[in-house]
């Protein structure tokens, strides 16, 4: 494969700098992009001169997810099956970062997104900053948080997961770093001294890498009004067994002392999809109990029967809606959560009945570091 313009790679002695390079769209990840990254990191980890891979985004954003829109494209050209290879090289690639042998260290300037988070979160630290802002907006595209977002959400404290996963709540480098979907914080100002120290260090020791970033890193303070301080009302209502009895909770919350938060919660579940929700909150809550490549076979299973849009179109819906014509007022369909029954829930964790489609095949791996290990 020729190598593309969108991701770069800066090589400094056994360090290699990957950067995400298609600024003007936020660096989203263009398939070609997911081809070569997994390329890259399949060559560095066979290759006893890269010992640390760091990475990060060109212009404002780190990475603002995969680029549906393009996915979208291919399905209306009638072919879903190109849509389901792009998600097989980015859950691949997600498997490979979350069980790799050398230490991946992503700096999250900016926008962390979607795919964009799939491709920082699986590694091994994660450096938030002044302007991260994380988040998995893809219940409002008619999609679920995807990309081993089952794993990594389901671990965050309590239920924090849950609603961040159903409303695709915003999170900035301190909270973060606060629900453990960063490993460090580091001043804006401080990651470029920080990136040349690593350069300099050329070592692959995560111990070593650990301490680095730990000299540049500060404790953020939580915003007066982060949603973190919530933790306790999220506990209470996102525990809920179902997505209604989650908004009833959240309306009875509401009733006692409605305020901006409680309100924006309750506005956001109610403009998503309704199939997305309940397949949302289903995949999360499994992916409690799974190690990260069960997560991502599931979720392929899910993204696939998304995409052949037998059961539901609101993903081309939502496209429409958010991503194509902008109206910003995608119709649902089904349009209520009641009209959502469990057993449409259950198709989408069933495997596809079409001749020619395969669950995902995770690449093997072999010699891992404990860190790696417990993840499975």
């Amino acid at each position: 494969m020729a190598p593309t313009n969108q991701v770069l790679v800066k090589e400094s002695s056994n360090v290699r700098t990957i950067v995400l390079n298609r600024p003007k769209q936020l660096n989203a990840l263009s398939g070609e992009m997911v081809s070569r990254l997994l390329e890259l990191f399949l060559a560095y980890e066979e290759d006893p001169n890269v010992e640390l891979i760091i990475m990060k985004g060109e212009g404002r954003a780190f990475c603002a997810g995969g680029d549906v829109a393009a996915v979208v494209n291919d399905i209306n050209k009638g072919n879903w099956k190109l849509g389901a290879d792009f998600f097989s090289k980015e859950f691949s690639l997600n498997y490979l970062m979350a069980t790799y042998t050398k230490p991946q260290v992503s700096l999250l300037r900016g926008i962390v997104m979607g795919g964009g988070a799939g491709a920082s979160i699986h590694g091994r630290f994660q450096v938030a900053t002044d302007n991260s802002v994380f988040a998995m907006p893809e219940t409002a595209l008619g999609l679920f948080p995807d990309v081993g977002a089952s794993y990594y959400l389901s671990r965050t404290p309590g239920f924090f997961g849950e609603y961040v996963g159903l409303t695709g709540a915003r999170l900035d480098g301190a909270e973060m770093l606060a629900c453990g979907l960063a490993t460090h914080f580091v001043p804006l100002e401080k990651l470029p001294l920080l990136e040349d120290a690593l350069c300099k260090a050329n070592t692959g020791d995560p111990n070593i890498v650990n301490n680095m970033i730990n000299e540049y890193s500060s404790t953020p303070k939580l915003k007066e009004k982060s949603q973190y301080f919530r933790l306790k009302t999220i506990e209470r209502c996102f525990s809920r067994r179902t997505v209604e009895d989650i908004i009833s909770a959240l309306e009875k919350e509401a009733d006692k002392n409605m305020d901006d938060w409680i309100a924006w919660t309750i506005e956001s579940l109610k403009k998503a999809s309704p199939t997305s929700l309940k397949i949302s909150l289903r995949s999360i809550r499994e992916g409690r109990l799974q190690g990260v490549g069960q997560c991502l076979i599931r979720e392929y299973r899910m993204v696939c029967t998304v995409m052949q849009g037998k059961f539901s179109r609101d993903f081309f819906e939502g496209c429409r809606a958010l991503l194509l014509d902008k109206d910003k007022n995608p119709k649902w369909e089904p349009s209520k959560l009641e009209f959502v029954s469990d057993s449409m829930v259950d198709r989408y964790f069933a495997a596809l009945e079409d001749k020619d489609w395969e669950d995902l095949k995770l690449p093997a791996r072999s010699n891992l570091p404990s860190f790696a290990i417990s993840k499975l």
